[in-house]
């Protein structure tokens, strides 16, 4: 009943929040919280920008949310400061619901959302396989400077090199494969940025009408003009 209570406590608290301007909603549990402060945040031009925030005192539980004209990533903070620890998610029309824990607020996070976010999570899983390598890859190296092993540190140079390519043409083949999906340009524009541009060509090209007309779309064909111009 508690329970019960909190949650109708709550949704009758932020109403004049979440409707009827608010189509997208993102409720929370963050496990240890007592009191603070939580922010529903965009990022444009390098700056976070807080679009809902809640003070929070005595519940573990809150509910914030903002207006969506299309699926866009939004991001969930305990903290205003550019520094802070922020949950990355994709939001679009419905609720999207975060649980999570105070002490380690990012790491734990478990999201359940709409179809974009279903598909970064898939994503974000298998690209951590790659980076796990990587940091294990340069651990490697750095014993074998310690003990001034030359072939050692070529031949973990090399296998670093092989493993960042495998995890850039993972990121591409993704893309590619859910062009339907706002996703695909997004994981272009955060996750392959640096690549040669004919590979974010083939990401671009590869989208369908809908999405390359999508806000991550215009970016990434902006994005991709303007480094051919360099």
């Amino acid at each position: 009943m508690n329970r019960i209570f909190q949650f109708l406590f709550l949704t009758t608290f932020v109403g004049c929040n979440t409707a009827p301007k608010h189509n997208a909603t993102v409720s929370s549990t963050v496990k240890g919280l007592q009191k603070g402060t939580a922010y529903l945040q965009k990022f444009k031009d390098t700056t976070y920008i807080t679009v809902d925030s809640l003070s929070i005192k005595g519940t573990e539980f809150f509910i914030l949310g903002c207006e969506l004209l299309e699926p866009e990533v939004l991001y969930l903070s305990l903290s205003n400061e550019p520094t802070a620890e922020r949950i990355e998610f994709f939001a679009s029309e419905g609720n999207t619901t975060i649980n999570t824990s105070l002490k380690r607020f990012v790491y734990d996070a478990k999201i359940e959302g709409n179809v974009q976010q279903k598909l970064l999570n898939d994503y974000r899983a298998n690209l951590t396989r790659f980076k796990n390598k990587q940091l294990e890859l340069i651990e490697a190296s750095l014993n074998a400077q310690r003990t001034s092993n030359n072939q050692d540190v070529i031949s973990t140079k090399n296998e670093m090199e092989v493993n960042l390519k495998r995890q850039y043409l993972y990121s591409i083949n993704y893309a590619v494969s859910n062009n339907d999906n706002e996703v695909a340009p997004y994981i272009a524009l955060s996750d392959v940025y640096d690549a040669n541009p004919k590979y974010l060509d083939t990401v671009y090209n590869s989208l369908t009408p809908k999405i390359a007309a999508s806000k991550y779309g215009a970016i990434l064909k902006d994005y991709i003009e303007k480094i051919k111009l360099n």
